[in-house]
């Protein structure tokens, strides 16, 4: 009877060993290798543990199994063929050993200096995306007014800054709502970065600063159109009942976030048609910051830039191709400020600093 209950101390022991790659995240060029240690806690291995990846043609891995009752660390050594993204990881026809941590993303690049390139320019659309806000700030400071300044644009701007912040900020900070992404993603990365939490607040709190402008400011009996007023009720409808459902177990916290940002990237696509008509019908971009606009033209650019960049550099086209959202809301951005531009610079040119009455 002893011997029995050590056997079920020992087979449980090894059933909850688990095994963990030394890293998961490992960059490398073409034809470069590097060795990952795997480790576990268990003195000897169990089953057979076979050494895989999801592509045959981005990366080998030398060996390609792992033997029952040896001992470890083992050794993997992974070496970079084409460009691309992968997965290697170990599998097993047995549950003796858990495997949930047994993988490594592997990235495979044409060149560290297009990496070294798109991390520069990632920095450029960053600092230009961030300072595009202030140029309209002084504007509106200098002439003490906003006309000219569509309120619509400025409203729906901050409504979607501030869900952009509240997914940045929730699937970042929030351990459940982080863990729970991962149960659906087990080999993914959060998308969510420090750099993004950063700028999504950032930019809230300059728009909203902006809106305070235009409380306080002249503003030629502008109001909130109806059209944004019943946009805004929609969107605040749509929130209000999807963070309600997480509380009835409907549905979970994260997919609340995920309807904060579609709600996010449909107002990316409606916000700039309000000043577009407004520059229309004033015959006019007086009050309308282009600075704010160059500087969001020169981020918008960078940002597809980069994107092209880095699918050269890993081969990897169906992220612009084959989900052409990212690349499709970055180049839409960057047609309405060239209307802008066309508008400033063409024709409202010689436009009177004329305060007109928007009301």
């Amino acid at each position: 009877m002893k011997r029995l209950a050590y056997c079920i101390f020992i087979f449980i022991g090894v059933a909850n060993g688990e095994i963990i790659f030394s890293i998961q995240d490992l960059d490398l060029v073409i034809n470069e290798t590097h060795t990952i240690e795997v480790n576990s806690l268990e003195p000897k291995l169990p089953v057979r543990v076979n050494v895989t990846s999801k592509h045959d043609d981005i990366v080998s891995f030398s060996p390609t199994f792992l033997s029952s009752n040896s001992s470890p660390p083992w050794k993997i050594v992974i070496r970079g063929l084409s460009p691309g993204h992968d997965v290697v990881s170990l599998t097993a026809h047995s549950d003796l050993v858990d495997l949930s941590k047994a993988f490594a993303r592997v990235t495979v690049e044409r060149s560290k200096e297009l990496a070294t390139l798109s991390v520069v320019v990632g920095w450029i659309y960053f600092v230009a995306w961030s300072v595009s806000f202030y140029p309209q700030i002084y504007e509106n400071w200098r002439r003490k007014s906003v006309v000219g300044l569509n309120i619509d644009f400025v409203v729906l701007n901050l409504i979607g800054f501030v869900l952009y912040s509240v997914f940045n900020c929730g699937l970042y900070w929030i351990p459940s709502v982080e863990a729970e992404y991962f149960e659906k993603n087990p080999k993914g990365l959060n998308p969510v970065q420090l750099n993004d939490i950063v700028f999504s607040l950032h930019a809230a709190c300059v728009t909203l600063f902006t809106l305070f402008q235009c409380l306080i400011y002249e503003r030629g009996g502008q109001t909130l159109s109806k059209v944004a007023g019943l946009l805004t009720t929609i969107f605040g409808v749509i929130i209000v009942i999807s963070f309600i459902l997480p509380f009835f177990k409907v549905m979970g916290w994260l997919n609340f976030l995920y309807i904060c940002s579609y709600i996010k990237l449909t107002i990316t696509l409606i916000k700039y048609i309000p000043q577009a008509v407004m520059n229309y019908k004033r015959k006019s971009t007086i009050g309308w910051s282009i600075g704010n606009v160059v500087l969001d033209f020169t981020g918008g650019i960078l940002s597809m830039l980069q994107m092209i960049i880095n699918a050269d550099n890993y081969n990897d086209w169906a992220s612009i191709f084959g989900d052409p959202t990212k690349f499709g809301l970055g180049l839409f951005s960057v047609l309405f400020d060239i209307f802008f531009l066309i508008q400033h610079y063409i024709l409202y040119r010689g436009a009177s600093s004329k305060m007109y009455d928007l009301s």
